[in-house]
């Protein structure tokens, strides 16, 4: 039992540095808060670390035994360590393809940018004609405005796409501008949460709260919904400076 408990330590210890390096980075470079939540980071996460770090090991225990050649235990365990590689890889790879690129601001809504949403095409305008804010394999979140054109015919090109379900104008770099180029459009849809939409009875009832518990009345006019793959957050706003105070989920 000592025996096994020692390979097992082991294997758990490896396996919990790589999944760390891994993770940690992306987490560092495009995951921090609002994005891990946004993108839905934890529909993934917990896949590869249970086959990483609990089942791999686990089952290095079962297989690991004194009496064991050292050549079939080398064997057995790679096995395992391959299984795990794959899953990693499985994972690290559905994490950086989904990663955030640009949290946009388009119309009434606050939307997260992933890197699966933009297609070569797009991202190949926008290096072509907006360099400044087009996205590259290193890019990290950036905010940004996505207004629609001011082209009529590509302005209702983009239009009729959303509405038969195709791409956006946050899916088309070379639209974008700076952030503080939509303060004065983003100030116009402000509004109170009992407006918006995108949440239940329910879940206005928890924002209320939260908002109160900020210090704001129940019914301020200073919130714009901020979306993604998840549920969504509200955003609140600081109407003296437009700068975001918070960003409240409806769950505890």
């Amino acid at each position: 039992m000592k025996y096994r408990l020692k390979v097992l330590g082991w294997h758990v210890l490896a396996s919990t540095c790589l999944l760390a390096l891994i993770v940690g980075t992306l987490y560092l470079g495009w995951y921090r808060w609002p994005g891990w939540y946004l993108a839905d980071m934890l529909s993934v996460l917990p896949i590869t670390v249970a086959v990483d770090v609990a089942i791999g090991p686990l089952l290095t225990f079962v297989i690991a035994s004194p009496t064991k050649p050292l050549r079939t235990l080398s064997r057995d365990i790679a096995v395992i360590a391959l299984v795990q590689l794959v899953a990693l890889g499985y994972g690290s790879t559905t994490l950086w393809r989904g990663r955030p690129l640009y949290y946009a601001y388009a119309a009434y809504q606050i939307t997260v940018v992933q890197a699966t949403q933009l297609h070569p095409e797009d991202i190949a305008l926008g290096q072509q004609h907006n360099p400044s804010l087009a996205p590259h394999w290193y890019s990290t979140p950036r905010w940004v405005y996505a207004p629609l054109p001011d082209d009529a015919q590509a302005s209702a090109a983009i239009v009729k796409s959303v509405i038969s379900g195709g791409g956006d104008v946050t899916d088309m770099p070379r639209y974008y501008q700076p952030w503080q180029n939509g303060l004065p459009e983003l100030r116009k849809q402000l509004r109170k949460i009992d407006t918006w939409q995108f949440f239940s009875k329910k879940d206005k009832t928890v924002l209320k709260q939260r908002l109160v518990a900020l210090g704001l009345p129940a019914d301020a006019p200073v919130t714009m919904p901020f979306t993604g793959h998840g549920a969504p957050l509200l955003a609140v706003f600081d109407l003296q400076t437009l700068k975001i105070k918070a960003l409240l989920s409806t769950k505890p």
